[in-house]
């Protein structure tokens, strides 16, 4: 459904937003370790979430990723449409070009359905809900089990 950059970059501001509280600011490889990425295409993916204005960082010593008091009530939404547009929310489920009201493919009517409740899923969650999950210990990031 997302793609690996999608899904590396959501995870990657969650958990800077669940650190966030405690005034950390962090480097891609704490961030990636926690949330099993890699480090390499995990530090594109928030250099571009950066430059798009969607997280704060800083250079230096005492550097790093953090989410401003600005970012802080972004909806998940805002986050899947920045790193991978928004042709989930609008291409056919088969990938074909031509689909269309007038002219559907097998699966349009049943995709269109799951299409709508994803945008109205993504647009309710806000990454501030969805670290504080994580902080409070409902939700985790990482695929490492202990």
């Amino acid at each position: 459904m997302f793609s690996k950059a999608c899904e590396y970059g959501i995870r990657a501001v969650i958990y800077i937003w669940s650190q966030n509280t405690k005034g950390v600011k962090l480097g891609v490889k704490d961030i990636c370790k926690e949330i099993d990425a890699p480090e390499f295409f995990t530090a594109k993916i928030l250099q571009s979430l950066a430059k798009q204005d969607l997280v704060s960082s800083t250079k230096g010593p005492n550097g790093g990723f953090y989410i401003s008091d600005d970012q802080e009530n972004m909806r998940l939404l805002d986050l899947v449409k920045a790193i991978d547009g928004d042709k989930l929310f609008k291409g056919c489920g088969l990938g074909l070009k031509q689909c269309s009201e007038s002219h559907p493919c097998p699966i349009h009517n049943d995709y269109k359905a799951i299409r709508e409740n994803l945008a109205k899923l993504l647009s309710e969650k806000t990454i501030k809900g969805l670290a504080k999950e994580v902080v409070s210990g409902k939700a985790t990031l990482s695929t490492i089990l202990e």
